[in-house]
């Protein structure tokens, strides 16, 4: 997200309440605007569709199989997303803007037919007996999605917010509208316009790609995968914490006593999958602050103390600068968990009324309360990481996602053992606990930071 900071900066300028109304509202579609867009548009088709697709149940296959293909192309994209960024910023700061393009082809080629290999794998093995036509559909909305997630990374690195939440209205938009098209068709019709929905959304992004770096040049390069741009670290970052977010899920998936069998050998646990979606929405505002404090306020002293170290400042002013980036880091983990704790406090309260609306029995309450603790602990985690990754501090961050993914394992397994009264409580669990380590660490790596950045390098 580096670089959005200026923009938001540049809003709050105005120094009113206006521009800071304007500052949130912008940091919190930036931030979330994309996979709420997701999460809305898939359940509009649900809703708008269950009336139509007779049987009804074929709905619910649509939702689940949709979850399947996200889950598992974020997933696999996370071995590629963070260490590409890397290396084309790399690549940026060199000026060598020519070199961005052919990699991003060559990225492309080596991510579709993996993406290939592994969905052609899991249509065989998960999806034995479907029609030919379903399974070909999640085949082709594997490989597309794991390409979108590609390309919404590089957008994202040249610093092309607004047109990624554009583009994903957009695509959504379409995918609505060709499901309602479509509907009359099935399951293979749901299906069907959710694949070309993102069909265009990739086509967009690809179209912007061009545009910005459209230079003579071959076209195909494979150089980010050459070791000196190779970034192991990076590699296994990005799959961890992709892993670690979703993992939970698929254990609850494939517990047989919380999950249904719903197509093939795809399974579905209603009592966990629904109250998980509402807690995440209710970490927009919390995006918002998080972009707001740690993309305007650190970044401006980070710049600062770095700038002196390069350029010969005082110590005085150094320490200074140093001293500023931990209070913008305390005030800005502090203003999250002010803005969630509101948040929380009203899913307590609306809690019971958004259930009865979405037709969910008020059991499954105490596990929303404790999912949107723990989706808010999250919000306080990438906070965590992400002033990590500005410190260059790759190890701390592999480790803290290592950190996530065994810790999630092993609670939510807990968590089933002991049965209903702690569903949920793993995954939260494991995300606190991990937030207290990055603390822990950020606390040490902080104070010893003058030291790293003059003796270490």
């Amino acid at each position: 997200m580096a670089g959005i900071g200026f923009e938001l900066r540049r809003i709050l300028r105005k120094n009113t309440l206006i521009g800071i109304l304007e500052a949130y509202a912008y940091a919190g579609i930036i931030g979330s605007g994309p996979w709420v867009l997701s999460i809305v548009g898939i359940l509009l088709i649900g809703l708008f569709s269950v009336s139509v697709v007779v049987p009804s149940y074929l709905v619910t296959q649509f939702q689940t199989s949709v979850t399947y293909l996200v889950a598992g192309s974020l997933i696999f994209t996370g071995l590629a997303q963070l260490a590409f960024t890397r290396f084309i910023s790399d690549r940026l700061f060199e000026k060598k803007k020519d070199a961005v393009l052919p990699n991003l082809h060559g990225l492309m080629l080596l991510v579709s037919a993996g993406a290939g290999l592994i969905g052609t794998l899991g249509i065989f093995l998960l999806l034995p007996g479907e029609g030919i036509l379903y399974r070909l559909l999640m085949l082709a909305g594997f490989v597309t999605l794991c390409s979108v997630w590609v390309m919404s990374v590089l957008l994202s690195g040249m610093k092309r917010y607004k047109a990624i939440v554009l583009l994903f209205a957009v695509g959504y938009t379409l995918i609505v509208v060709g499901a309602l098209w479509l509907r009359y068709y099935g399951l293979e019709g749901l299906l069907g316009s959710f694949v070309a929905g993102n069909l265009v959304l990739l086509a967009g992004m690809w179209g912007l790609t061009m545009r910005e770096f459209n230079v003579r040049q071959e076209l195909v390069r494979f150089e980010f995968i050459d070791r000196r741009f190779l970034y192991p670290s990076l590699i296994a970052i990005g799959f961890l914490y992709n892993l670690g977010v979703w993992i939970d899920k698929f254990m609850f998936w494939y517990f047989p006593p919380t999950s249904d069998p719903i197509i093939g050998h795809l399974r579905a646990s209603l009592i966990y999958d629904l109250p998980v979606f509402l807690a995440y929405l209710s970490i927009i505002p919390g995006m918002a602050v998080f972009l707001i404090r740690i993309e305007t306020d650190f970044v401006e002293y980070y710049d600062k103390f770095y700038n002196a170290v390069r350029d010969g400042g005082s110590l005085d002013y150094i320490e200074t600068m140093r001293d500023e980036m931990v209070h913008s880091i305390r005030l800005g983990l502090g203003e999250i968990a002010k803005i969630q704790a509101p948040a929380v406090l009203i899913t307590f309260v609306a809690g019971p009324s958004l259930l009865r609306a979405l037709d969910i029995s008020e059991l499954y309450l105490p596990l929303l309360y404790i999912q949107v603790v723990g989706a808010g602990l999250q919000v306080g985690l990438m906070a965590i990481l992400n002033v990590f990754f500005y410190l260059d501090q790759r190890r701390i961050v592999l480790f803290l996602c290592l950190e996530f993914v065994v810790l999630n394992v092993a609670l939510t397994a807990l968590s089933l053992w002991f049965g209903a009264a702690l569903y949920g409580y793993g995954f939260t669990v494991a995300v606190l606990l991990t937030l207290s380590t990055g603390l822990y660490l950020l606390t040490r790596a902080l104070n010893r930071l003058e030291y790293e950045t003059f003796m270490l390098q």
